[in-house]
């Protein structure tokens, strides 16, 4: 089962992926929280350790593993029946994919097959960037062009699509049986 929870800044995309995690959790499953951020600065700093206080305060029994490049690797390695994988987010590892100089179209392929393949659930959280303006320089533009592109084939695979505005969540995309979160 695959979840993309997709939203802007501050829109509660990583509380709506957790209380899908939660669900899994009640259904007998282990979480696994996969980082993707890079405190490179005290501002990022400052905003894994508010993300980190939130999964602390949620009770649940997480793991966690940091992963800003391979992300495809850890899927493969990690996802496994009964285990509900949370990847927060998308769009930065594709920042530090797009940062670092790698093969971006081979790491989007990978990424996509390991998705496909895993066992279990993965709840993909990633932030909805192209409704702003078309931005001014080349990497910002590519970048945007990316996250959408990438967007568009993680949901066309997912079994739930859920754009999260103002803490409210709005299903674009729902094939689980009758909408139940399994």
């Amino acid at each position: 089962m695959m979840h993309l929870v997709l939203g802007g800044a501050r829109s509660g995309k990583s509380r709506h992926g957790l209380s899908l995690v939660a669900d899994y959790v009640a259904k007998g499953y282990e979480c696994l929280f996969v980082a993707t951020a890079q405190g490179l600065d005290e501002e990022m700093r400052a905003r894994i350790a508010r993300h980190q206080d939130e999964r602390r305060e949620d009770g649940l029994p997480w793991q966690t593993l940091e992963c800003p490049l391979h992300l495809s690797a850890c899927i493969e390695t990690h996802a496994r029946e009964k285990r509900v994988i949370l990847v927060d987010c998308l769009t930065l590892w594709l920042t530090n994919q797009l940062l670092e100089g790698d093969d971006w179209p081979s790491a989007k392929a990978a990424l996509l097959r390991a998705l496909e393949t895993a066992p279990g659930a993965v709840v993909l959280i990633s932030n909805e960037v192209g409704c702003g303006v078309v931005p001014a320089d080349p990497l910002s533009r590519r970048y945007v062009d990316e996250a959408g592109w990438l967007h568009q084939a993680i949901a066309q695979r997912a079994q739930q699509v859920v754009l999260v505005i103002a803490g409210l969540p709005l299903i674009l995309k729902d094939e689980t049986s009758q909408g139940a979160k399994e």
